[in-house]
């Protein structure tokens, strides 16, 4: 037992991140660690599964959860995301909701509302209104007062995760709300994903940036190699997994150059993340129907079943 879980003065406790796809939360999660462990891309659905960001001071530690933004239930896939998302609801300390404040709630803000304000106070909310930078005040005021309304009750603050404006109010204000609790993870530990997951989730997101129209969200990354090699040097072979023969010409692009900025966006991104030089060798390969393929699911962690 460490020192931190004997003192009660001690905080500590699991906090969700929710929001709709897009409203900024593997951006936050990135900034309050100070290093990348998420995928971000400019386009929405970068995240598929929670992925944990562990933020400790010399009396808390909070465990962020960055969970996936909900999605139509179309396929095994969608399904899985939305389970995601819905479990980390149940098993938070606090709900973080994270709203887009450069445009108006839709739909799927207020069908998240909905199942936050389902469970009737049992745990705290505090609403996040982000890209406070991307608007005039007064209209930027305007959204984050619509968002309210959606959340009766809950503590509210505006921020900017992409500049970091607030970032530390919000961090304080989580550590008043945290429950007295032992410290969870050893204080350096910030998150329990393997690099080579985050290495893939990546490699997904610079799949996001660079490609258009409907090919991003038939994309699944598999890394199948995340070694170091003699020279000190990271090789990481990964396979892109697209469902249709059209889409696969669309990631080479002509003459390879889609698959070389892919590559080159994503390695930078590694190279951040492991602190290493690497070499990222990509594959590309069809997988017809893959988000309904349950043991491919399996494989590449999003699937329920263990």
């Amino acid at each position: 037992m460490t020192e931190n879980e004997t003192n009660t003065n001690y905080r500590s406790g699991y906090v969700a991140i929710l929001g709709r796809p897009n409203s900024g939360k593997s951006t936050l999660l990135n900034r309050l660690l100070g290093q990348p462990i998420a995928g971000v891309s400019a386009k929405p659905q970068t995240t598929r599964k929670r992925q944990l960001g562990i933020v400790t001071g010399p009396d808390y530690q909070v465990v962020f959860v960055d969970t996936p933004g909900l999605h139509e239930s179309k396929d095994k896939l969608s399904q899985f995301i939305n389970s995601e998302a819905a479990f980390a609801l149940e098993d938070a300390d606090i709900l973080l909701y994270l709203a887009d404040g450069s445009s108006r709630p839709d739909a799927m803000d207020a069908k998240l509302a909905a199942m936050v304000n389902a469970l009737e106070g049992k745990v705290p909310i505090l609403l996040a209104v982000n890209k406070s930078d991307a608007l005039d005040g007064r209209s930027f005021a305007a959204n984050k007062h619509v968002y309210e309304g959606l959340l009766p009750g809950a503590r509210t603050l505006a921020i900017s995760a992409s500049t970091g404006s607030g970032v530390e109010h919000l961090l304080n204000t989580l550590r008043e709300m945290l429950p007295e609790g032992p410290q969870y993870f050893p204080e350096e530990q910030v998150t329990e994903v393997y690099e080579r997951d985050i290495a893939a989730e990546m490699i997904r997101a610079a799949c996001l940036t660079h490609l258009s129209d409907e090919v991003p969200y038939s994309i699944a990354v598999r890394v199948d190699e995340y070694t170091e090699r003699e020279n000190g040097m990271r090789y990481v072979h990964a396979t892109i997994y697209v469902e249709r023969d059209a889409q696969k010409a669309i990631v080479i692009g002509k003459g390879g150059a889609m698959i070389k900025m892919i590559g080159s966006t994503a390695r930078a991104d590694i190279e951040r993340m492991s602190g290493e030089r690497v070499y990222l060798d990509l594959a590309v390969k069809v997988l017809k129907d893959w988000k309904n393929n349950s043991r491919f699911l399996n494989e590449l962690g999003l699937s329920n079943k263990g």
